[in-house]
């Protein structure tokens, strides 16, 4: 019987192609991947080995090694919007876990979770509140090594398909709310109407944005003049510095 030859996904290919132009090898590769992680993750060259040869399809480090490589969210975009795969994690993160709230540990932050629905919002205008029962576990270590200040850190859930392939339906993301400062192509948490959104943001002349989707086939780009922000209602909440998916 035969087996069947593994193919690599889209986004391992294109890693692979920036890794080989770069000349580095896999051990290099995964040395600056770390580089980018908290003291308690791990990422090895034989992790990478397996994404990049089509061993696995998933992966939970994509931005970190897009960044290794010096690849734009824009170009991963660009690949999303003419392949379907989802790279994504099979497996929670170490460095997380929801946990309902009992207890305070100093090594550890339970940030809350971001819902929309506000009871005080009026009819048919949602708000943003935490949900009291649910909290998610940080490494305060962790934190301090990204650079991320315990207070500002909240996380919420993706809903919908506009962020495909890199945070799809059901991704939960960390939100950093003590960077609001817009820079090009990153990723942040928008607060549109009292609706929780997850946009790559660029500034626009005049003090406007454009909104972009990893799924741009499906979402193209909004552009907002600041007289539109402040009609609807957008404001930054904050940069999106860690996710996760369970699948």
């Amino acid at each position: 019987m035969t087996k069947s030859a593994r193919v690599p996904s889209p986004l391992a290919s294109l890693f692979k192609a920036r890794r080989k132009a770069q000349k580095l090898s896999q051990v290099t590769l995964a040395e600056r991947v770390r580089q980018l992680l908290g003291p308690d993750e791990t990422f090895s060259q034989q992790t990478y080995a397996a994404f990049e040869a089509g061993g696995t399809q998933n992966t939970r480090f994509a931005i970190q090694i897009a960044q290794a490589l010096g690849i734009s969210m824009d170009e991963v975009a660009d690949l999303s919007s003419t392949s379907t795969p989802h790279y994504v994690t099979d497996s929670p993160s170490p460095a997380m876990q929801i946990a309902e709230v009992s207890g305070v540990y100093l090594a550890e932050l339970h940030a809350p979770l971001l819902v929309e629905g506000d009871q005080d919002a009026e009819p048919g205008r949602p708000g943003v509140h935490e949900v009291p029962s649910k909290k998610f576990k940080f490494d305060k270590a962790t934190l301090a090594e990204i650079g991320v200040a315990p207070q500002d850190v909240a996380c919420m859930i993706i809903e919908g398909s506009s962020m495909d392939p890199v945070l799809p339906d059901g991704a939960t993301v960390g939100i950093d709310r003590g960077k609001q400062k817009i820079k090009d192509g990153d990723i942040y948490a928008v607060v549109h109407g009292g609706h929780l959104r997850v946009k790559m943001l660029y500034r626009l002349p005049l003090g406007g944005i454009r909104m972009r989707s990893f799924n741009r086939d499906e979402y193209p780009d909004e552009e907002y003049a600041p007289d539109r922000l402040k009609k609807e209602e957008i404001s930054i909440l904050g940069r999106i510095f860690w996710f996760s998916v369970f699948r």
